[in-house]
């Protein structure tokens, strides 16, 4: 999928132009006559049913005398057979070419190889429909029944009649179920396709249009174009910033981003199979949740390779809660999915449905693995799933930089990330994957507030509660040292562009952790924000992780990986993501919150994320117990921060006009 936008469709006029050339084609074939191409028809067919006989699967004279009697049966399967097959296919490809642009592509491709292999055997293979000829006791039910529009009426005079094999009428009802069963139909629809195939092999036989064995060449034909031209190669290669997510990964650090969602279900009972049925109806949007890694090797990145049979139950899976505190058992939950590697033989993600909660709740948890995409990806990727589709995204207003800009912003960059340094205190962490969860929600337009107030941003007002609520619950802060470094992600997505993949940069950020006050303490990460917010770190890091490592052999890149991520250089993480600030469904049950789900890195125990949605600021924290044994308790804190910020800013002065303003987009703001 992209965020802001479908994939492009193909000019219209093009396929037009395609569709009537293979129609050319069609029509050359038709008109090819040689002395006694109508007799060595005649015979081809005779050798056809012949060879049925022998075989004992001539069961066609059977049913067109069966059908013979039967004066509006005979008619209605005349009709059949010059209609739906070209109902179905041609509505297939229309739906797809306006909804699915990038499945209708293959779609295409393969439905003109079925019909050039179909030419094909016409020209050089001529064989007679069963009802033209006349000495096998077939009746003609097209001439007896006068039916309007169908093969052999006056209408379609200039049809070949001398294409029985294969049967292009049966192998376009294939490739309709094929198609629908790969990608574009759910479960009812792919039931009345198989349904159709059936009944049209049933009607190309009972109407003595075809043989068996035209049905079965027809099924050849339309199984070989469809496998043909599926897109397969050999997968493509995880990039190296992905990658990147693979080789800081350890036991104890398991790389997930996800969310948890809140839901509005009532008493409903059926909301795990609603969910998967959404997942159904939009997979084939969502490339990575079909595609698992390629065996890993110690010298090349992985390849994401197609993989065809989801378990739906363990990708999906249902978990009650029960006890009085329903809340408490969520987040204990939630630690524990996060904290479970995802396997690499399978798509690496899950969705888990969590019911119990009371008050007429559910939640959801989305957990998907980081070489996936980053945490403004896993969220583009999951409001896919939801109703009413938002717009585009628009661009924003900066440009950006050129090459000489961008190269002169990168090298100071990466001055500055050399002389970044490294935090003077190392917290404790857990040599396993344990882990602690916990929520808080703050009204945005109050966050707003005080950032204004403060001539500050939103994310500016995240990191300083952050760091106050930190040492807040901390046993004994002031061992923790004067400052805590943070690394503070930063999207450089552009609208339009895919959701897959990760393209953060990031930036490393010192945060006043001393006793003082909360708006002391907002005034220091502002300031120093501003000195950042020049865009060299991000430039710089951006080229870290995105050129400088593609162009490193494997090992040399998992060593660097594993050398700069974690406690050597930073010692928790703090992320703002933007989100729709309007109300959304999943599955038919309104989504009340959702709370992120961010990895620990390797040895720094915090992790702190904030997502604006629908007029909330909503906290996930994520906290080794080494660090933190109550998360609930510290995202507490951090809103309680934001709490006396704003209590402070009533009698604070109004920011200077110059400052930067604060975002007003509706999310949570940078």
């Amino acid at each position: 999928m992209t965020i802001g936008g479908k994939p492009a469709r193909p000019p219209w006029g093009r396929e037009i132009a395609i569709g009537l050339a293979v129609f050319a084609v069609y029509a050359v074939v038709t008109s090819l006559s040689w002395p006694g191409r109508r007799a060595v028809a005649m015979a081809h067919s005779r050798r056809i049913y012949e060879l049925e006989r022998a075989l004992h699967i001539d069961v066609e004279l059977t049913l067109n005398r069966w059908l013979e009697p039967h004066g509006a049966l005979r008619v209605a399967a005349n009709y059949e057979y010059a209609t739906t097959y070209v109902v179905s296919a041609f509505a297939l490809l229309f739906w797809l070419y306006l909804r699915r642009p990038a499945v209708y592509r293959w779609a295409r491709n393969s439905f003109i190889l079925v019909n050039l292999l179909s030419m094909a055997c016409f020209a050089v293979y001529p064989v007679a429909p069963p009802r033209l000829v006349g000495d096998l006791g077939f009746v003609d039910t097209v001439r007896l029944g006068q039916t309007w529009g169908s093969w052999g009426s006056p209408v379609v005079s200039h049809a070949n009649e001398l294409a029985a094999m294969p049967s292009l009428h049966f192998a376009w009802a294939v490739w309709v179920s094929a198609m629908l069963a790969a990608y574009a139909g759910g479960r009812l629809v792919q039931g009345l396709s198989a349904v159709h195939v059936a009944v049209t092999g049933l009607v190309i036989m009972a109407t003595a249009n075809h043989y068996l064995l035209d049905a079965v060449a027809g099924t050849l034909v339309a199984v070989l174009g469809v496998s043909v031209t599926r897109p397969r190669g050999r997968g493509e290669r995880v990039a190296a910033a992905d990658a990147f997510f693979l080789h800081v990964e350890s036991p104890a650090a398991p790389q997930h981003v996800g969310g948890l969602a809140l839901l509005d279900s009532g008493d409903r009972t059926d909301l795990r199979e609603a969910v998967e049925s959404v997942l159904r109806a939009h997979l084939h949007e969502l490339p990575r949740f079909r595609q698992r890694l390629s065996a890993l090797s110690r010298w090349r990145r992985p390849r994401w390779v197609e993989h065809p049979d989801l378990d739906w139950a363990w990708h999906v899976p249902e978990h009650r809660v029960a006890g009085p505190d329903g809340d408490a058992a969520l987040h204990a939950l939630v630690a524990e999915i996060a904290a479970t590697p995802l396997p690499r033989d399978r798509p690496m993600w899950r969705m888990a449905v969590v019911t119990g909660l009371g008050g007429g709740r559910s939640a959801v948890v989305l957990v998907v693995h980081h070489v996936v995409a980053d945490g403004i990806g896993t969220v583009a990727q999951a409001l896919n799933l939801l109703e009413p589709p938002l717009p585009p995204r628009a661009a924003g207003p900066g440009a950006r930089p050129g090459r000489t800009r961008a190269a002169i912003g990168t090298a100071v960059g990466l001055a500055q990330l050399a002389t970044d340094g490294r935090p003077a205190t190392r917290y404790p962490s857990s040599a396993t994957a344990r882990r602690r969860f916990g929520t808080a929600e703050l009204p945005l337009d109050e966050v707003r507030s005080v950032a204004r107030r403060y001539g500050a941003r939103v994310s500016d007002v995240l990191l300083a509660s952050a760091a106050g609520g930190l040492r807040r619950v901390l046993p004994d802060p002031d061992r923790a040292g004067a400052r805590l470094r943070v690394a503070v992600p930063l999207t450089v997505r552009e609208p339009g562009t895919s959701a897959e993949g990760n393209t953060t940069a990031a930036v490393m950020m010192d945060l006043p952790l001393g006793p003082m006050p909360e708006a002391e303490r907002l005034a220091g990460v502002a300031a120093r924000s501003r000195r950042l917010r020049t865009g060299t770190r991000a430039l710089a890091s951006r080229f870290v992780m995105g050129r400088l490592a593609a162009a490193l052999p494997a090992p040399a890149h998992a060593w660097f990986a594993r050398t700069v991520y974690g406690a050597r250089f930073f010692q928790a993480i703090v992320s703002n993501m933007p989100g729709p600030p309007i109300q959304l469904s999943l599955a038919g049950a309104p989504v009340l919150a959702v709370y992120p789900i961010l990895p620990l890195a390797p040895g720094a125990p915090l992790c702190v994320g904030a997502l604006g949605w629908h007029g909330s600021l909503c906290l996930g924290v994520s906290a080794d117990p080494s660090l933190v044994e109550d998360a609930d308790r510290l995202a507490a804190s951090i809103g309680a921060v934001v709490d006396e910020l704003r209590g402070a800013a009533r009698a604070a002065p109004v920011a200077p006009s110059g400052d930067p303003p604060v975002d007003r987009s509706g999310a949570a703001g940078r």
